[in-house]
């Protein structure tokens, strides 16, 4: 099959779409399909990428004839399906859109963010301009609760398939016999390690996560220490430094972005997981986290519940206060920590595995194109 894929951001940026398309294109031509990607990210040529890039101050992902460009790229690559990749509003994915239906080409729009009140005005507002309903799109979206918003957007006409973000589960898994595999933790005789894992964008909240973190810290028993690395960088990294320094919270570390052996090792030594923001569309990090043990601690409205179920992969909460106790309950009680760990260890994310997630691709890229 020859597909192309359609996405604002690409490589070299790295981001959590970017990072997803990537994997994905590589999975899918490791099983055998020719595929492409048209961007509107600056870089260096790599084999099969079109950059379809404008001189724009910061180099905004976006082109204003992008649409003129997309057709021409559609016409000449005899493409099977076009796979567009938009995050909460991305004008250069939705040419791309727009690009494919005027070309004929079946298209799979993958939506990777959680739609707000406010994006789902704007998409309504789109309807009632441009008709999209009517374009035979199937739209996707990385969870359950992704999906719920934009189901009541696009109405029964649009499928809305949930198909999950992929991960190479067995790269993050400890080796059986290894130490990151047996390692048994002892809140009573040594530090909880608190991990998190993202970017330090105000639409995270980081400074809600370090309240949380300093909350649980003054509720955990005196016999239990607790230290937190949160990895990762943004324009929030500022403000947080500042808020660590007036609260002296030295036993919090901002470390910036780790490769992902260096988040592997963090993994290895962490007790816990924490993903507290209330709008996440998926919660890679979370994914990653429990594929290498760790407990996670995460919010029950966010799209980390379709692979943490409360008691076996983690913990989940409705509230700032749900969050706080369930850090608390799994730094004191070292045997829950234990069990839960043991089962992240040995059962897999079938449904996040890549076989499971491009079988769930196939399947829509059939859908339109019948």
């Amino acid at each position: 099959m020859r597909i192309l894929h359609v996405s604002d951001c690409y490589l070299p940026r790295l981001g959590g779409i970017e990072v997803q398309v990537a994997d994905l294109v590589r999975a899918q031509r490791e099983a055998g399909h020719t595929v492409e990607v048209v961007t509107a990210t600056p870089g260096e040529r790599l084999p099969g990428v079109h950059r379809v890039v404008a001189n724009l101050p910061f180099d905004l992902p976006v082109h204003p004839r992008g649409t003129a460009h997309l057709l021409r790229i559609m016409a000449s690559g005899r493409y099977d399906v076009a796979h567009v990749h938009t995050g909460a509003v991305s004008p250069f994915a939705w040419m791309g859109v727009h690009a494919a239906v005027r070309s004929g080409l079946p298209v799979v729009a993958t939506v990777h963010s959680m739609w707000d009140p406010v994006t789902r005005g704007v998409y309504r507002a789109l309807e009632a301009a441009f008709g999209w309903r009517r374009w035979g799109l199937v739209l996707t979206a990385v969870s359950e609760a992704a999906a719920r918003p934009i189901r009541a957007v696009a109405g029964p006409r649009v499928p809305v398939q949930v198909v999950s973000n992929g991960l190479d589960v067995t790269s993050w898994r400890p080796e059986p016999g290894s130490e990151r595999h047996s390692a048994v933790r002892d809140a009573g005789d040594g530090t909880v390690h608190v991990v998190a894992v993202g970017r330090l964008a105000p639409r995270k909240q980081p400074l809600r996560l370090l309240k949380l973190l300093e909350t649980a810290r003054d509720r955990v028993p005196g016999n239990v220490a607790m230290r937190a690395t949160i990895v990762g960088d943004g324009p929030a990294r500022g403000r947080m430094e500042r808020y660590l320094r007036a609260r002296r919270m030295s036993w919090v570390s901002l470390p910036g972005r780790y490769s992902r052996e260096q988040i592997k090792d963090l993994l290895a030594g962490a007790d816990v997981f924490v993903a507290p923001a209330p709008r996440e569309s998926f919660g890679l990090a979370a994914l990653e986290a429990r594929a290498a043990g760790v407990p996670v601690v995460a919010r029950a409205q966010s799209g980390v519940a379709d692979f943490v179920r409360p008691g076996k992969e983690g913990l989940l909460g409705r509230t700032f206060d749900d969050l706080v106790a369930s850090v608390v309950r799994l730094a004191r009680d070292s045997a829950l920590r234990q069990s839960i760990a043991e089962h992240n260890r040995e059962t897999e994310p079938v449904r996040c595995s890549w076989p499971a997630v491009l079988e769930g691709f196939a399947h829509c890229y059939e859908l339109a194109g019948s």
